[in-house]
């Protein structure tokens, strides 16, 4: 299978999707924020000097998924039609675990704009609680379902 942003020259390019079928899409991507016990109690209770982290977390997630053209250079412009962000507070990490689901009904997929979705909010988590730890680690961002298109459904394992 063939890589498609390279032509038969090597050189990147944007796909061309012109001749693909509109169809309704959603990728559905996942990832985490571990931290320090004493950081999620912070978050956990609201005591964040930054304000409501996992909040401003989900706002930025949305934003990041509409913006994901303007940082990836190769993807579409689509028309999004639904970016949900979930961020839920999990003590085993300890830590937040980050979903993002992302809709359109467009002639190629938004598994980018899901996982620039979650990536975006789990650098927020970051940005809001780093004045107490430095050393939280973002991890596991991946696609867990896509489906629509030519290439069908995908679930991860």
């Amino acid at each position: 299978m063939a890589l498609t942003h390279f032509d038969s020259k090597g050189d990147a390019h944007m796909v061309d999707v012109s001749d693909k079928e509109i169809t309704d899409r959603i990728a559905v991507a996942v990832g985490h924020v571990s931290m320090q016990r004493e950081t999620f109690e912070i978050i956990l209770e609201g005591r964040a000097k930054k304000g409501d982290v996992l909040g401003v977390a989900r706002l930025a997630g949305i934003m990041g998924a509409k913006k994901t053209p303007d940082l990836i250079p190769l993807c579409h412009p689509l028309p999004v039609t639904k970016v949900a962000v979930e961020l839920t507070l999990d003590p085993d990490l300890p830590g937040v675990q980050v979903e993002a689901t992302v809709r359109t009904t467009g002639q190629t997929g938004v598994e980018m704009e899901a996982l620039t979705a979650v990536s975006t909010a789990a650098l927020t988590v970051y940005d809001m609680a780093k004045a107490v730890d430095k050393a939280m680690q973002i991890g596991g961002i991946r696609v867990v379902l896509k489906d629509g298109g030519k290439s069908g459904r995908y679930e991860a394992q």
